[in-house]
């Protein structure tokens, strides 16, 4: 599959990267009849999933997948549910554990390598509806563990599932980290470490002998939280080892479904090795898609409430692939 140049010209009142990705986040306002379902994991933990159904059975299935300290009701997701709606599809916008408003029951926590609650989800639905195409959408962090999945070989894919695409991914974790400490970027990293700390407060609660928060309020990045919490409560030995693991680049090459990434290159969250040109030329079934502008799941042509480019986009790619 190829390299492509993106057509998106930018947001019509600025192609400033942190303008595109903060005004949809803050204004763009968008209500779905959300259907909640509970459901329960091999391990016995949960996810809550936010359905919008459809009255045929064979419906395709679109599965989405959010991006770090995201949830069912993050705009893009919401944005995206309802084009996917409108064309007949049946939504599930998975919330990854402890991002639907309550805790999860285990010490694990969803980072950017996990994939078995991945594998759960997707072989339930194509379990569920034999006769349905099925469709895989990750945001961000969601998307660098969708790659993952897609691409690690150590699980085996739903055979329904018959594309992938993903938006706005840091595929390398170790540079994006670093992308993400910079002081251009501290109030994207303020916001994200205020919520992680929190959630990591009322699970040390939970499990007072595994986790210690003391002094959480002082760290800086993600390398120190990630290394610190992230890590130790998921198997890894330290930061290093956790980004070496998980980062969906190292994986693209062994992908076997056709499959998307949409990066833009004034994305303040992107390292430069998130911009897999050179592979995409060689793969048959990877399509990497690079634009100008877009900001970091952005893609507002406009007015935050008006037409957003990378649905579209993504739509066409399904489309491509409806009936492989």
């Amino acid at each position: 599959m190829p390299f492509i140049q993106g057509n998106f010209k930018g947001n019509l009142f600025s192609k400033n990267g942190h303008w595109e990705t903060i005004m949809p986040a803050l204004f763009r306002k968008i209500e779905l009849p959300y259907r909640r379902e509970r459901f329960t994991l091999p391990d016995g933990d949960f996810l809550d999933l936010d359905l919008l159904d459809q009255s045929n059975e064979d419906a395709p299935i679109m599965v989405l997948f959010h991006g770090l300290e995201g949830s069912s009701n993050s705009q893009y997701i919401k944005g995206f549910s309802k084009r996917f709606q409108q064309l007949g599809m049946r939504c599930v916008a998975v919330n990854f554990r402890s991002c639907s408003g309550t805790m999860n029951k285990h010490l694990i926590s969803y980072h950017s390598g996990a994939t078995d609650d991945i594998h759960t989800i997707l072989h339930h639905f194509a379990n569920q509806f034999k006769n349905s195409s099925l469709f895989a959408l990750g945001f961000s962090l969601g998307g660098n563990a969708l790659l993952k999945y897609l691409g690690d070989g150590l699980k085996q894919l739903p055979t329904q599932l018959k594309a992938a695409c993903c938006i706005s991914v840091p595929i390398d974790l170790a540079g994006s980290s670093m992308q993400l400490s910079k002081f251009t970027n501290q109030l994207y990293m303020r916001q994200f470490l205020k919520s992680l700390n929190e959630k990591m407060k009322l699970k040390a609660q939970f499990f007072p002998n595994s986790i210690d928060t003391t002094g959480i309020d002082k760290i800086t990045n993600f390398w120190e939280w990630d290394n610190r919490f992230t890590a130790k409560i998921n198997g890894f030995k330290n930061a290093e080892d956790y980004y070496n693991q998980c980062n969906a680049l190292q994986f693209l090459e062994q992908l076997n479904v056709p499959t998307l990434l949409l990066n833009a290159l004034n994305d303040p969250f992107l390292s430069e090795k998130c911009f897999p040109e050179k592979l995409a030329k060689q793969h048959p079934l990877f399509t990497f898609e690079q634009c100008q502008y877009g900001g970091h799941v952005g893609f507002a042509s406009a007015f935050p409430n008006g037409y957003y480019w990378h649905e579209e986009r993504a739509i066409a790619f399904m489309n491509e692939h409806q009936q492989g």
